[in-house]
Parts: structure tokens; sequence; C-alpha cells
């Protein structure tokens, strides 16, 4: 070794006695005189005395400038005198027994490890060796192993490790020295390869010499063994080894005897070290089954029940929960299969992907649970998950497109103009000259929206008490199921529309409507009240419902309300005969049904939704085709949804929600006998799918958007609920809506979700599930609500097949759980995971927008094509009428820029919906703002890009069982008709160089808070990678930031801190990223709103509604009225503050570069759970492909959030 020579540090004095005598060793080195061994023990010893006694000899020492450690080191590695060694290694066990992690760091980078081990190796070498120099030498060991990333390495390699081994074979009744080899031998086994060979030397088996049952003595000793013996455990050799040889018993036991004896429970530790074995023996399936057979299930259970009143034990609660969970047998799903109840035939089916293995799959196969199912151990799945989520964030940034001509828009088109030109017609106002237009009479001259076609299907309507669905009078419906002589089975296809697949419609019963005389009216003659734009321009409150009605009088409970009475079930009668046959029905339902339950009276609610016509949706129904050919009518879709006016909070998650919520389910295999396991609903049984045995609730999904597929009582109050995978696909399950009734008063009812896929989700963090109570709207108040209590999501034991999981063996699907109480006798309630928004309610909303055109408006609706479903695809174009036919009129009309709107390309995502709901309001809304935007732009509207699947209940896919959103790239007009031809009329604009100036689509966020905007950038994106790129290369207009910084500025519930404008690869076909890169629309972007709600701005802390987000779609059309005015060089000087976005782009760079490697442009999404109970542990926004609405690396929990959500673990 080099001998050292001593610096001293700046400012400590040169005279100090210390140093002075650091400076003598120094020089007995450098001279080689340690042979004078009497010399360096005087040396040494003064040195540890003046460090026991004086702190400052310490620090001085240890001080930055100091070489004082390289001496001692040197001394201690030359010396052979054992005084000499004891004394040094009495200083450096003072000089490391304080002063934190640093002064052991320096210890190690001088080399310090090697030279213990080496004295270790050769004082075993002595014929009698010291025991005080083991006991030292190990006490060190113990202190600086923890530090050195190689110290099992160096270990073994060095021969110290059976030196160690030795030492505690021979010394296990010396406890002085037994209890410093075991804290070496804890961070031996702490490398994978010591402990085999620890476990192949007995070692094992020492271990369990050594604890043993409940005593006072030793527990030091005891603690320090059993955290050795978890240590080795963790290899599953050892882990076997420990099976083999019977050891899962005694554990049990020695835990038991710990609990029942550990009243005050002082030695937690001790039992957690327990628990600790425990676990990682569990984590192979022998020791899983070895834990079964020893009844660990029931001992766990029992000790950890016993546990709960005491909150400091809750460590010990939740390693027993994990390894009892753990240990719960995998079950199957309680499906026949996991793909969707409902087949959709293709055209043709594509080549590759999930659907082409769907369709490719043998028959007999079993795709619910694999044949090798719990044949890996769990430690491996835990060390693919860990290894995943590494990859995942290293792929994060592999994820960014780093080539930089895929980063550049295309120049050229992808298609021949003249294979574009078919798109001419749906841009009439590009050429409309308005010539034979009569501005006297505007109305005249416009083109009427296109009637909906007819259906030929009986459609039943719901009403307060009537029959089930599946009541015998409906039976005829299911006989008479033909195609009248001569109708045509589709109405007339548009003519970019696919030909659709035949299918049977049903006969057309029609529905007369009875309305009490005192409320009957013409809703069609009601000028609605304005909306959000409303609230924009004159700050107006929207009525109440509960408030004073338009007549206003103090009497008669201050409400003027209007009923109307809805149809009847038509389940097959002839209810065409007239009002007579319709009337004699009722009386004899009523009769059977006990009295008043058969015609339903609800407060009329025109004047608060103008846009909704019960009746209107009625007819629209009728029109809308789906594959199971529904037949019934949800209620809330019926009436309409009211606001409601007071606000809805976050849920704050009650302590211990999640822990009570498994233990419950861990009883199911304690206590089997407790468990009913009734099937009460099946859509699998498609003739009869309601079991109604009169003791338990109803469930009912037969209508348009709904999607349960099997409900299987639990317990009295306890029910697992099962959804459908979207049609032609095998999984997708989150999207819910359902109808129950047959509820009790009062009765805790509990509700499991199990077969979700997402590994974390917002009802992890406040947001609760949807309500409709009938009974509500009734007294007045028809509106969704948040409801819910008790609600968590984890992992539950059901396992998730690899042929659903994307070739992935060992996956679990989720558990969504909450609890309800419900205040109503006889009442009938929906709940849903988001605000309903039907593709009929769509429709009815276009013909209500229809009728309130003013003459100042230009609005054309046209259908682009229809769907693989048959149902047709509108398109909009809204703008504002010419003031005349002069040529500067004509002229600044036809040159207006475009803004191209799209919404709803996944089902599950209704909030989206919504958005476009304020949008369309406010665009045909009589605001000057309104009035204002009209002129300033030409809006082309896609309101539903993904009609099939709103229709059929599915969460992402349409009919192909695909995700539209990632088939922008190469759509085809057979299985992908909307994209295609959306994709078409932007490739047309572009191509007659009328490229829209905004594309925007928008879509719902499931994993993070608030209303924000994924955009796409060159810089931005490369700022996050290492390519190196010149600065003419990076030339970008920064005009892309505009939007969304105003929207920041104007709307409430938009989060400037959320939005990113990186492209990755992974969304490559995605509408953001197409249309910015083929067609060049620099601001392309997708808008996501919040599925939960807000943790900033003036919505902090509440749950998102309909009000807010129809708000949100006002503000976007506000927001696009000041970058029209921000953008005209006149306003450019007074708005430069707006425009100024090079210092955010800075400091968005700096945020990224100095917190890590995300490829997103902020920060991370919600963590998921710090339990130790692995049941929402991955963090990415699923494997499963989540569509530019789900990038999962935006918004870190708010420092409320992280403190719940450490109480949430247990």
């Amino acid at each position: 070794m080099n001998k050292p020579k001593m610096t001293t540090e700046k400012g400590v004095p040169s005279n100090s006695r210390v140093l002075m005598l650091l400076g003598q060793l120094e020089r007995l080195n450098r001279e080689a005189m340690l042979a004078d061994a009497e010399i360096g023990r005087q040396i040494t010893a003064k040195i540890l005395h003046l460090i026991q006694t004086q702190e400052k000899t310490r620090k001085e020492i240890m001080s930055k400038g100091s070489s004082g450690m390289e001496v001692i080191l040197a001394t201690l590695e030359n010396t052979q005198d054992l005084q000499t060694i004891l004394n040094i290694l009495y200083i450096l066990n003072e000089l490391l027994t304080v002063g934190g992690g640093r002064r052991v760091g320096v210890f190690v980078s001088k080399g310090g490890t090697g030279i213990l081990l080496q004295l270790v190796l050769s004082g075993s070498k002595e014929s009698l060796p010291s025991e005080e120099l083991m006991l030292q030498l190990h006490s060190l060991l113990a202190k600086v192993g923890p530090k050195d990333r190689k110290f099992g390495v160096k270990a073994r390699l060095n021969g110290a490790l059976n030196v160690t081994v030795n030492l505690l074979k021979q010394n296990l009744q010396n406890h002085k020295l037994l209890l410093p080899c075991l804290q070496v031998l804890r961070v031996y086994s702490s490398n994978s390869v010591n402990a085999v060979s620890l476990g192949k030397n007995g070692v094992l088996e020492l271990m369990f010499k050594i604890i043993g049952p409940y005593s006072k003595k030793n527990t030091s000793l005891l603690k320090v063994s059993l955290d050795t013996l978890g240590a080795l455990l963790k290899s599953k050799t050892n882990a076997r080894r420990a099976v083999d040889r019977a050891h899962v018993p005694v554990l049990l036991y020695i835990y038991q005897d710990w609990h029942r004896n550990d009243t005050r429970h002082r030695h937690m530790l001790i039992r957690k070290g327990v628990l600790g074995c425990l676990k990682n023996i569990t984590n192979i399936k022998l020791g899983r089954k070895a834990f079964i057979d020893a009844d660990g299930m029931r001992i766990l259970y029992n000790t950890s029940t016993e546990c709960l009143p005491v909150r400091t034990l809750d460590p010990l609660i939740n390693t027993s929960s994990l390894i009892m969970r753990k240990c719960f047998p995998k079950n199957r799903l309680p499906l026949p299969t996991i793909k969707s109840v409902f087949h959709h035939q293709l055209p043709h089916v594509p080549a590759g992907g999930p659907v082409a293995q769907l369709y490719n799959q043998p028959l007999g196969v079993d795709d619910v649970v694999d044949e090798s199912d719990d044949n890996d151990d769990v430690e491996t799945e835990n060390d693919t998950e860990n290894e995943e989520e590494d990859k995942d964030h290293h792929a994060r940034n592999d994820d960014i497109e780093t080539d930089i001509n895929k980063l550049r828009p295309k120049e050229t088109n992808s298609r021949p103009f003249e294979e574009l030109k078919i798109y001419e017609r749906f841009f009439l106002e590009l050429s409309e000259d308005f010539q034979r237009f009569n501005f006297d009479n505007p109305k005249s001259g416009v083109t009427a929206t296109p009637a909906a076609p007819k259906s030929q299907r009986p459609i039943i309507v719901p009403t307060a008490q009537a029959l089930p669905p599946k009541y015998p009078t409906a039976a005829p419906l299911q006989e008479e199921c033909h195609l009248a002589k001569g109708e045509q089975p589709h109405p007339e296809a548009s003519p970019l529309a696919p030909a659709p697949t035949p299918a049977p419609v049903h006969t057309l019963d029609t529905i007369n409507i009875t309305k009490d005389h005192d409320g009957c009216c013409d809703h069609s003659q009601v000028r609605p009240q304005p909306g959000l734009e409303q609230e924009l321009v004159q700050g107006m409150e929207r009525v109440a419902l509960e408030g004073t009605g338009p007549q206003g009088g103090a009497g008669g409970g201050g409400v003027n309300r209007h009923y109307r009475q809805p149809p009847l079930l038509a389940g097959g009668v002839a209810a065409q005969q007239g009002g007579g046959a319709e009337e004699t029905l009722a009386e004899e339902w009523a009769e059977e049904e006990g009295g008043e339950g058969a015609v339903l009276e609800v407060p009329d609610t025109a004047l608060l939704l103008p846009l909704h016509d019960p009746d209107l949706y009625v007819e629209m129904v009728k029109s809308t085709r789906s594959v199971p050919q529904y037949s019934e009518v949800a209620y809330p879709d019926y009436f309409g949804h009211v606001a409601p006016t007071f606000r809805e909070h976050i849920l704050e998650r009650v302590y211990g929600v999640q822990r009570t919520k498994i233990f419950q389910d861990i009883e199911r295999l304690i206590h089997p006998n407790d468990i009913l396991d009734k099937v009460v609903y099946d859509l699998d049984i498609q003739s009869c799918p309601v079991i109604d045995d009169g003791e338990s609730l109803k469930f009912n999904s037969q209508f348009e958007s709904g999607n349960l597929r099997k409900a299987i009582q639990a317990r009295k109050f306890e029910y697992d609920l099962v959804l459908n995978s979207d049609i032609n696909s095998n999984h997708y399950h989150q999207w819910f809506y359902f109808e129950v009734s047959g509820m009790r008063v009062g009765a805790p009812y509990r509700f499991n979700i199990i077969n979700c896929e997402k590994s974390n989700s917002q009802f992890n963090y406040g947001m609760q599930v949807l309500m409709y109570s009938v009974q509500e709207a009734i007294s007045g108040r028809p509106r969704w609500v948040r409801t819910g209590t008790d609600i968590c999501y984890y992992k539950n034991h059901f396992s998730r097949s690899s042929i659903a999981a994307g070739g992935q063996k060992g996956k679990s699907y989720y558990t969504m759980t909450f609890s309800m109480t419900f205040n109503h006798k006889d009442d009938v309630c929906y709940f849903a995971y988001h605000y309903p928004y039907t593709y009929s309610t769509l429709k009815m909303h276009l013909q209500k927008l229809e009728a309130l055109r003013t003459p100042q408006i230009y609005m054309r609706q046209d259908i682009l094509c229809e769907t693989l479903g048959g149902n047709s695809c509108p398109l909009l174009t809204i703008t504002a009428m010419p003031e005349s036919t002069s040529n500067d009129q004509i002229c600044q009309f036809r040159n207006r820029p475009l803004v191209f709107l799209s919404s709803r390309v996944h089902p599950g995502e209704t909030n989206a919906s919504w958005v476009m709901k304020g949008t369309l309001e406010f665009l045909m809304g009589s605001s000057p703002l309104a009035h204002s935007l009209r002129e300033a732009y030409i809006f082309k509207i896609v309101p539903m890009l993904n009609p099939d699947g709103v229709v059929n209940g599915n969460h992402r896919c349409s009919l192909s069982g695909e995700d539209l959103n990632r088939q922008w790239q190469s759509p085809s007009p057979e299985l992908h008709p909307t994209i295609y031809h959306t994709k078409s009329l932007l490739q047309y604009l572009a191509a007659i160089q009328r490229a829209p100036l905004v594309f925007c689509d928008y879509h719902g966020h499931s994993r993070k808070k608030n209303v924000f905007m994924y955009g796409c950038s060159l810089k931005e994106t490369v700022w996050q990678t290492n390519i190196s790129a010149t600065s003419c290369e990076l030339h970008e207009d920064l005009g892309y930031r505009t939007l969304p910084k105003i929207l920041s500025q104007t709307a409430p519930a938009f989060s400037m801190a959320s939005c990113s404008f990186v492209v990755e690869r992974s969304k490559e076909a995605t509408a953001r990223v197409v249309v910015w890169r083929e067609i060049g629309v620099q601001r392309s972007y997708t808008m996501e709103s919040t599925l939960c709600g807000c943790d900033q701005g003036k919505y902090k802390g509440l749950q998102i509604g309909t009000r807010e987000l129809e708000e949100m779609g006002a503000q976007f059309c506000v927001a696009l009225l000041r970058l029209k005015r921000l953008t005209s060089p006149l306003e450019l000087r007074n708005h430069a503050h707006l425009l100024d976005v090079e210092s955010d782009l800075i400091e968005t760079r700096c945020k990224v570069s100095s917190s890590s490697p995300s490829t997103y442009v902020l920060e991370d999404e919600e963590h998921s759970f710090m339990e130790e109970v692995d049941y929402s542990a991955e963090s990415g926004d699923e494997p499963d492909n989540d569509p530019d609405a789900a990038d999962p690396h935006d918004n870190r929990l708010s420092d409320s959030e992280s403190n719940n959500h450490r109480d949430s673990l247990t």
C-alpha cells in the first residue's frame, strides 16, 4: 500500500495533538519501524484516548481535507501486533459509530472493507484465534457492509464467508460473539449467490436452532437471527429447503406463541421478522402449499383480527394480509369465455393483431385461465414486474421519437387529389355563393338535417314499477322477430358507407305518449334558455330544479311542475291499435303490481334541459342499431340529467378501508360456508339473463351503452360483478352502466367489480361511482350523483390468462369495490362509471340544436359514413352566415380558417361527449362571443367517432375489436370507416391548401386529475432525448403552446402543468400525431378531461360534473376566439405576454432535466399505493395500450393525497 502523507485541512490548527500523533504514526509507516510494536501501541492508545474523550478529535480525523483515515488504515494493514490492531479497531469503531453514512462511505472508498476481510482471514489461521479480535472485526463489518455494494462478492472471494460460518457454529452459546457474526451474516445473505452457499453449509438449520418461542432473554439476538433467516429465504433454493425440512409449521407456531405472549407489544419487530420469513417462503408454490397445509390462513387471519384495534400493529396486519392474499388459491373468472357475450362478424379479419388471434383461436381452448397457471413462482412474477417497471422507466425514454425526419411534417400528399375529390361535397361552404338564398327569410335556404332512419323494433320505455324486462307478456317480442315483406333491413346509406352486414330487425310497434292534461304542452314551441354561454357572457347561474318555477308562486311548494307520463312497456301487445289497448294494459299491470306503480310521473325538465326531449329520445332509439338488438330504454337516458347545484367533493379515503375489504375477501376462504355464490344475472344465458328469486337484487344492462355481464351474490348484501369485454375483443373492462332494483332500505350493500384490468385507478384517489335514482327523479331531482363509500381498487385472486394479458403469464385482475346504502323502497337505481352519454342522446341533441338555429347561423349536418354496425356518423359544419351576397362578404365567408374537432373515439370516455356538448351549445348560442367566434372560423365537427362502441357498451374499441385511435396511420375503409373518412376530410383540406388552424380530439383520462392537453413539438421531443441536432433542425414556431396557455388562464379546470408536447413512438398512429405529421397542423391536440376531479384552481378538491365539463367545452370556444385575436397582427403587441412561451419552455426543460428521465414534460401520474400488499403496484397506465387518452406519466400526488394514501395502506 502506498504510504500516505499526513495533510491537514485549512483551518485546523497544525499543532493539534491528534494530528501530531497521526504524523508520528505516518512516519512509523514510512520508515518501516512498525517492528517496534511498543511505539505503535502507545501512539494508537493515545489516539484512542483522545477520540473517546474529545469529540473534536473525531472531526479532525474525518474532516474533509484530512488524511487521517488513510494513515490509520495503512497502519492496520501493515502492523502485525495484535494490541495495535485492536487499538485501531477500537478507533475505527468510535469513528464510525457516529457521523452517519458519510464516514462509513469514506472508510469504504479508502479500501477499508478489504483490509478488515483480510484480517478476518489471517486471524482465523491462528492456532488460537483471538475472540476479541473477531468480535471487533465483525462489529465493524456489520457497520460497513451495507454501504459497500460489493461486500458480498469480496467476502466470498476472500474466504471470509466460511470463516464467519465456522465461527458461528463454534459459538452458538457465546451470545457476545454470536450477535456481530449474525449481523455480518445478514449482510452476506443479501447477495443471492452467498445465500445459496450459506444454505448448503447448513446456516438455515443454525438459524432455527437460535430462534424459538417467546422469551424475554436475548431478544436482540433473536431479532437479528430472524432478519438473517429472512434474507436467506429470499433464495428459492433456501425456501425449498425450509419447506422440505418442515420449517413452515415451526414458524407459524413461533409466531402464534409470540403473538399470544407479547401482550404489551414490546417485541413487534420480532413478530414482524417471523412474518418476513413466512412471506419469503410463500414466494414459491411449495411454500404456499405448505402454508395452507399448516393452517396458516386461519392462524394469520385470527392473529391479524386480534391486532386490528391497535394502530401500531399495522405493519403486522399488512404483512399478514400480503401473505394470505398471496396464498389465496388463484381462481378463474366465473365465465365460460373471456370473449364478449356478443359477436359481430367482420367484413374481413385483419392479417395480424389481437383481433386476428381472437378469430384464429382454436375451438375448445380455455381462454379464461392458463393450464400452467400458478406453476410459476410468485418470486418470478414479482421479479418480472419489477423488471417491467425498470424497463418501463427506460422504455419511456426509449419511446420518444428520435428520428428528426419523422418529427417533421410530411410535405407530400399520400393520396392523389382525384381520389380525394369526392369529399368536396362535405365542404359546400367553401364554394357556396348564396345566390339562391333568401336573406329576408334565411331559413328557407338551409339544408335540413337528414331525417333519422326508422327502426323496425319495439322500444321498451321505463315505468314506475313496470314489469321486469322478461315478464311473460313480452314473449311475443321474441317470436315476432322478422322482416315485414318488402321492407329493407337498413335505411339508405351514405354513398361513403361500406355495405353493412345484414342483421335481423324487429317489427316496429308504434308508441303512444300519454300525458296528463294539466301538464300537456308542446315542448318544441318553448324557447329554451341559453346554456353555458350565458354563464360565460352574463355570469348567470343556471336555473335549479329545486328552486322557484317559471311562475314563481310561494304557495303549493313554490315549484311549478309539468308532469309527463311516459310510454308503457311495449312487450309485443298491439299498441298501435290506439290508446284503449294501452289503457287496458296499464290497468292490468297496475292491478298485478299492486296499484299505483304502472304510470310514472316526473317533472317536466324542458326549461332546464333545452336539448332534451324524452319523446324525441325514443324516436332516436328506434333508429339506433346495436349488436344485441336492445329494445329497452334506460330511465336516466329517457328523462335526462339535471346537474346538481351542490358541490361534490373528492372523497376522503377512510383509514383502513382497503385492509378491511381485503380481510372480507380472505374470510371467503376461512369460512366458505358463509358464501352463497348465487348467480342472479347472466348475459351468457341470453334466453333468460335475469334470475329472480325474490330474495336478491335484480340487475339489468340490456339497454344502450349498458355493460354488466354477470352478477353473483356472494353474501346476503354483497355482489360480485363481471363486466363484458369489448365486442370482438377479450379485454378492456372498465366502463360499466347497469340497473339495480329490489333493494332493501338501509341495508349495507357491497358491490365488487372483479375483472378490472388497469393496475391503478382514480377510485383510489377520491373518485366515486355515479348513481341515478328513479325515486329521486320522481321527487323532482332527475340527476346523476356521485355516491358510494369505502371505495378502493386492488389486485384480487382471479387469474388473468396469458391470452387476455398479451402473452404475459401470472397476471391477476383487479377489484373495484364500493359500498352503498339505499334510501328508498321500491327504487330502481342505475350505476355508471361516468355520466352516460349515448349515441341516441347525441342524435337527439343534434336535432334540438338544429331547431335552435337562428338566421345568423350557418349549420349543416351531413352523414359522413355508416359504421360497421349500420349507424350513421354525423358531421357538422357550423359558422356564421354572410351578411349579404356581396363579393366581400362571400370572400370573407369562404376564407375563414377552419377548426376541426372530434370526440368520443373511446366509448368509455363519456366526459368527452359532455365537453363536446358544451362546445356545440356555445357555438349555436346567441351571445356576442358566439357570434364573433362563428364569424372567425368554420367549424367541422365529428362529435362521435365511434358510435358502435358507444351503443354496445364498449370501453375502448369499435366493432372491429380495435382501438380506433391507433388506426390513423393506415385506416381501413371497411374496418375503420369513421377514421378513414375523417382522415380523408383532413387530407382533402390539406390538398386544397386549407388545412385546419386547430385540430382537437376530445378524450377522457382515467388516471389523472384536471383538464389538460397533449400536443406535438419537435423541439420539446428532442430535448427529452440524447440526440444532437443543430438549431436550424430544431427551428419551430412556438404557437402550439398558445392555445393551452390561454386555456390555463381562462378555464378553471384546465392545468397547463399537466400538458405535454412530446411525441412518442407508441402514439404515432393517434389522431394528434398523424394530423400534426401528415396533415401539417401545428396546433394538433388531444384534450383530456379527468374522470375524477381537480387538484388545482377554482375546482380544487371537487369531483368533476357535467356542468364543469360543458363549461370546459364552452371555454375552449372562448379560447379559440382569443387565439384568433392574438394571432391577428393588430393585436399582437397588446398580448405579447400570452405568446411569450420561450421562457416556459426553458423552465420546463430545467424541470425535467433536474428531476427524473421521464419522457413526459411534466410530473408523473399519481403514485400507486405504497402498501406492502401488492394489489396496485404497477404504475404505468398499463402495458395494455392505453390511448393518448391515458398517458401514464403526468401529475404527482398533491401533498394531501400523499399523506392520505399512506394512511390508506392499512
